[in-house]
């Protein structure tokens, strides 16, 4: 048998973690990293916060798990504060970003069912969007690495130009139940939306009585400065879906709605069986009790203007490797002249763990508790990394 345990589905890379403390990650032989990938946007307080920690061991030693066929007093408490905090009603939980998605994608259709209005079904979705690998959140991409061996896709996606305005209005026919977005898109390479477009989409939905689908999975929860990115564009969604950061590491997501837009969603139209369990509640409410605050918020837009800034500064020391910064808060992309993947790799041999996107970009996702001595051995390494560093040569 030549296949692994494992399904051979991601290039692992040799780093190895098996302990983390504070925004370091350790591998099986002492290796130390600065971790500025953060699981990809996901452990926002770093490795081994105390408050998370003692949160989720508290109510592991209390209760993990009960069906959704009970009350749920965890999932209650922790669905009202997001209410408190946010635009939204009502909250359903998943366990993950993509699942938060497609809680959204049925909301948002069943609002037009509910109206009597069926045949409003597809939603309009833009270029080098990443929404997740389910069936329904491939078929809303136009990239080609997401759908390729996996036809036929889903009906009811329109793919346009993002950031595009006119492209997005022109694509509204008399099918079209409103539009998914990501205001910050991250596989596709930290490119945020402008507010011109995000402002439009508002605009064109109240217009046309659509609805608008916001995937805050990678850019909600402190990550850019406001608890919610779209916070920053002055508009609030329909519907939008979190979860990465909202957890801290544990697997949380949730689904968000208006009462108007989640007016289909009555007893048998969703489910799940792990999502809202007591324990993922537990790390919600710890990351909420750490993160959902005027001071740490303010942290969060301190330190990435800092570090936005110490790159800026950086960039004209090894101008043929490094373009320009881009992104909001704490979700930033380093646009690379070469291979950002090949970088990332080579970074990894320095002690510094980053994330590839698309349109050549390296992510940096710091744990949002990070502190200037942070961004100081971060840059410092990178910059001696980058002097190191030999182009591949042309094919």
């Amino acid at each position: 048998m030549s296949i692994t345990p494992l399904m051979p589905v991601y290039p692992r890379s040799p780093v190895r973690p098996v302990r983390g403390e504070g925004v370091y990650l350790y591998g099986e032989k002492g290796e130390k990293y600065l971790d500025f990938a953060s699981g990809i946007a996901v452990n926002l307080l770093g490795h081994g916060h105390p408050v998370l920690t003692k949160a989720i061991q508290d109510q592991a030693a209390t209760l993990i798990h009960v069906s959704n066929l009970y009350g749920s007093p965890q999932g209650e408490k922790l669905a009202q504060r997001l209410v408190d905090l946010t635009f939204a009603d009502t909250v359903f939980f998943t366990n993950s970003g993509v699942e938060a998605v497609e809680c959204a994608i049925k909301t948002a259709r069943r609002y037009h069912h509910h109206h009597g209005n069926p045949h409003k079904n597809t939603l309009i979705t833009f270029s080098n969007a990443f929404h997740g690998r389910t069936m329904a959140t491939i078929s809303a991409t136009d990239q080609p690495k997401m759908i390729d061996g996996f036809a036929p896709l889903l009906e009811g996606f329109k793919v346009v130009e993002f950031d595009n305005l006119e492209a997005a209005e022109a694509a509204i026919d008399r099918h079209t139940a409103g539009f998914l977005l990501e205001p910050v898109q991250g596989e596709g390479g930290i490119r945020p939306a402008s507010k011109h477009f995000i402002q439009g989409l508002r605009r064109l939905a109240d217009e046309h009585d659509l609805l608008l689908v916001l995937d805050e999975v990678q850019s909600g929860v402190a990550r850019t400065g406001t608890l919610y990115a779209h916070e920053q564009y002055g508009i609030t969604p329909d519907i939008m879906a979190t979860a990465k950061g909202i957890g801290g590491g544990f697997p949380l997501g949730a689904c968000l709605a208006t009462e108007k837009a989640a007016a289909g969603m009555v007893v048998g139209t969703h489910g799940s069986t792990y999502g809202g369990n007591p324990l993922a509640m537990a790390a919600g409410q710890a990351v909420l009790d750490v993160v959902a605050n005027d001071e740490f918020l303010a942290h969060v837009r301190t330190m990435g203007d800092r570090l936005r800034g110490a790159l800026e500064q950086m960039i004209p020391n090894h101008d043929h490797l490094f373009d320009s910064v881009r992104g909001m808060g704490l979700m930033l992309g380093l646009k690379m002249k070469t291979d950002s993947r090949a970088f990332v790799t080579y970074l990894r041999d320095h002690g510094l763990l980053t994330v590839a996107a698309g349109d050549n970009v390296m992510r940096i996702l710091p744990p949002l508790v990070i502190e200037q001595a942070h961004i100081a051995e971060f840059v410092e390494k990178l910059s001696e990394a980058a002097r190191q560093y030999e182009l591949p040569e042309a094919a």
